[in-house]
């Protein structure tokens, strides 16, 4: 949203909010929402449904944020949906004169569309940020649709460089558990974090000069804890660190660099696949230390991110980033304001 404003477009953020069964948890949702738009000075238009129903229509939901006069008003003209994840749907969708799909997550997303209706009937464009998606060494699903890639986006005016932090921390944030499935040679994997982890479980213990911490949402009674903390990871609560926009920008400044594990499907598959977790910690200046998912042909030779594949290479790019790190910062940030950035990748889509 900031990097269309950059570009000067009107632009809205359009969100569908289906009823919990709980009203007044539903209102604080919604008051949380509307109080973190507005602290960006966006606009947006908050649909929430009288009842749940994955038909979007205008006519079964209230408007919050602009009325339904004025969202009507806004596509009467010449109007562009960037969808992302297919969260828009029909017939909604259809009052927009170009529909462009982008894609987040291209190995569920390119499987799923071989088996069900997930917009590849009902859009103009379709984009991904599975930088591979079109490489001969893809073995994402094969699909009749063209697919155009872009790079997972940060704004690079919002998130700045900062300062070395005190400690020699590596982190990420995100799901421990993943209920998402995919099937692969006749079987469905786990694409869980936990799965993804357990070859570098021994990674505090071969890199001790380092620091790992993991933001994940893992309960307290949860025996996977107790497991973690056994071989040296710190494990914090995303809520609590990462609870807003600013606090989740602080989070990553509190670390030296990202390390994460990736669902193993995007490995397998080549898929290319970048998060936009990892763009926000290279324009705070921080390496990135991930896996391997055929991305790294699409990035300079040196850009922050140190590919790995096996435990070994992950001791020796904590190593690497350790040894090196003003020179490994810099490197990230100046990736990501000439590949990640917000305009550049908006500007490359809307442009026809």
């Amino acid at each position: 949203m900031l990097g269309l404003n950059r570009l000067k477009r009107d632009a809205i953020w359009l969100e569908i909010l289906p009823p919990s069964g709980n009203p007044r948890e539903d209102r604080a949702k919604i008051a949380n929402f509307c109080r973190q738009l507005r602290r960006y000075g966006l606009r947006y238009c908050l649909l929430y449904q009288k009842s749940a129903d994955e038909q979007h229509d205008l006519a079964k939901a209230q408007c919050i944020g602009m009325s339904n006069r004025e969202l009507l008003a806004q596509l009467a003209g010449p109007t562009t949906l960037l969808n992302l994840s297919y969260s828009i749907h029909p017939p909604l969708l259809f009052q927009f004169e170009r529909r462009i799909l982008c894609d987040l997550d291209p190995s569920e997303i390119f499987y799923w569309m071989t088996k069900i209706e997930l917009g590849q009937t009902s859009h103009h464009e379709f984009w991904t940020i599975g930088l591979n998606a079109n490489g001969r060494d893809c073995r994402l699903p094969k699909s009749q649709i063209k697919w155009k890639t872009f790079y997972p986006l940060v704004d690079t005016e919002l998130v700045g460089k900062l300062p070395r932090p005190r400690e020699p921390k590596f982190t990420t944030i995100g799901q421990w558990y993943w209920s998402g499935a995919v099937e692969v040679d006749g079987d469905f994997p786990d694409l869980s974090k936990k799965y993804a982890f357990e070859r570098y479980l021994g990674l505090p213990k071969c890199a001790p000069v380092a620091k790992f911490e993991l933001a994940m949402n893992i309960n307290a009674d949860d025996p996977e804890l107790a497991r973690l903390q056994r071989h040296g990871w710190r494990v914090v609560d995303p809520h609590r660190v990462a609870r807003t926009p600013t606090k989740y920008r602080g989070y990553v400044g509190t670390a030296l660099a990202e390390f994460t594990a990736i669902k193993g499907v995007d490995v397998a598959w080549r898929t290319g696949w970048l998060s936009d977790r990892a763009a926000t910690f290279l324009a705070s200046g921080r390496p990135v230390v991930t896996e391997e998912t055929g991305a790294a042909k699409y990035l300079p030779a040196k850009s922050g991110f140190h590919f790995v594949t096996d435990a070994t290479g992950a001791v020796e790019a904590v190593e690497e980033v350790l040894s090196d790190w003003p020179r490994q910062s810099k490197r990230a940030r100046e990736c990501a304001v000439e590949i990640f950035d917000s305009v550049k990748n908006l500007r490359k889509i809307l442009n026809r």
